[in-house]
């Protein structure tokens, strides 16, 4: 996402390199969407990976209007897919994804038509993004939901009570988008002006002065604990995101090799039982709603 859109403006000159720089260390799995500079997310990432397509397990999203709003319609996927496909130059897409539910369909008509893509031979597994218990449940009845793609860090935890429970009793894989908190993990963040015009967090309550100031200095709390660890904040955040269970795989974003590279080495930070508590009660005192408007991306409504 961040090659293209939402974090100012967009930076594809270093996306090739990124990418193989993935590839080089074991990244095979690569999450973009139609939404995603409006489609040229997929068309920029398409080079690489039809030169590695046996390589890569890729996963694209549907589920927006031209407008942004949602649209969960059977129509809409149908056009969804084989846009997809283009822009990509595949077959087959491994993965799904309703990017976000629509309260005006019911879940079953929207997996109904995903399921029909699977059937033609066009998509491998379907997941859903920001989905509710019990539009996972609903869903899952229509056809098997193979991941659910929804926030979870350090600072966001919505998932836990409701949804990750009744995931894992479907065998529902978890994809935590933002693993990093939008940055705000990794420390790099000190102040908000130091984002870029056009960054969506600039919209975000938790990136409001108030808000930034007060979580900045939770922040400091990871940049310790990490510190005394010899990792980075950022590590750390993805490490206790990782030792949440051998079904989650978190997809952080970057656009840079070097900051790709330090995800990478996450994986070979290994958190004992109590490190995992110790970490996970850093930031139990978040300030501000992860959206401007209440319920904007979440499936506030279940249908």
């Amino acid at each position: 996402m961040p090659m293209s859109s939402f974090y100012g403006p967009a930076e594809p000159e270093g996306a090739v390199a990124t990418l193989e720089a993935a590839l080089d260390v074991g990244i095979t799995f690569w999450d973009t969407a139609e939404v995603y500079g409006s489609g040229g997310n997929e068309e920029l990432i398409a080079p690489v990976l039809q030169q590695h397509r046996d390589e890569v397990v890729i996963a694209t999203k549907f589920g927006f209007a031209p407008d942004r709003s949602r649209d969960g319609s059977p129509e809409n996927e149908r056009r969804a897919i084989d846009g997809c496909l283009a822009r990509l130059g595949v077959d087959v897409i491994d993965l799904w994804y309703l990017h976000r539910v629509d309260p005006e369909v019911p879940i079953e008509d929207t997996v109904g038509a995903m399921a029909e893509s699977v059937a033609a031979g066009k998509v491998r597994y379907l997941g859903l993004s920001e989905a509710s218990a019990e539009t996972l449940r609903r869903a899952h009845a229509v056809h098997p939901i193979a991941a659910l793609q929804s926030e979870w860090s350090l600072w966001t935890r919505d998932i836990e009570d409701e949804v990750l429970p009744v995931a894992r009793d479907l065998g529902i894989g978890i994809v935590p988008y933002s693993p990093l908190g939008r940055g705000m993990l990794t420390g790099a963040l000190t102040t908000v002006d130091a984002l870029a015009e056009g960054d969506h967090r600039r919209t975000s309550p938790r990136f409001e002065t108030e808000a930034f100031d007060h979580n900045r200095a939770l922040v400091d709390r990871v940049i310790r604990y990490a510190g005394d660890l010899g990792c980075t904040p950022g590590q750390l955040a993805l490490a206790w995101v990782l030792a949440q269970g051998p079904d989650v795989v978190p997809i952080p974003g970057t656009t840079r090799e070097t900051h790709l590279r330090e995800n990478a080495a996450a994986v070979d930070i290994k958190l004992s039982s109590q490190q995992v508590s110790e970490v996970g009660d850093l930031l139990h005192d978040v300030m501000g709603a992860r959206y401007k408007v209440p319920h904007a991306y979440g499936d506030s409504v279940n249908r």
